[in-house]
């Protein structure tokens, strides 16, 4: 290679690149992560066809969108890198619930996160509000995947009286 040579790579993402990582589609199973139309997924569903007279396995992926909940496909050669997004879990312990839907956390290093809201699942928004209002000492798991971040689990700690 000349040093005059220039190579030019196309970026389907921004700055934000980190936020996802290549994973060959034929490798991605059940349970798994997936971006389908920009949105992380949660793999519900895999089928793979045969090799046509075209040459490429087809993997058909069922995916259910991690913060909100829809049902979305997608079909990718095998052979393919699909996007897998870095999923993390964090438990924090709650502190306060604001009148305008936001919590309080408290993080591991002793510093508040007042920047997440409830979650919009009814049965999960009632759980911490209920939990909260008792007085009870409550952990809340917040997943993060892309940029955005939601409450997916409650959790009691502390012994029973």
């Amino acid at each position: 290679m000349s040093d005059s040579e220039e190579h030019h790579f196309e970026s389907k993402a921004d700055a934000g690149a980190s936020k996802t990582y290549p994973q060959q589609a034929g490798t991605i199973r059940k349970n798994g992560y997936i971006v389908i139309k920009n949105r992380p997924c949660k793999v519900v569903e895999v089928s793979t066809s045969k090799t046509g007279k075209h040459g490429h396995a087809k993997c058909h992926f069922v995916g259910i969108d991690i913060f909100t909940g829809k049902k979305l496909e997608d079909i990718v050669p095998s052979s393919h890198n699909c996007d897998v997004p870095h999923v993390n879990r964090v438990e924090y312990q709650l502190i306060d619930i604001s009148e305008d839907g936001f919590v309080s956390l408290l993080t591991e290093s002793g510093n508040t996160k007042d920047d997440t809201k409830l979650p919009s699942d009814e049965a999960l928004q009632a759980q911490i509000k209920s939990g909260y209002d008792e007085g009870k000492d409550i952990l809340l798991t917040v997943m993060s995947a892309m940029g955005e971040e939601q409450i997916c689990a409650v959790k009691e700690i502390g012994g029973k009286n």
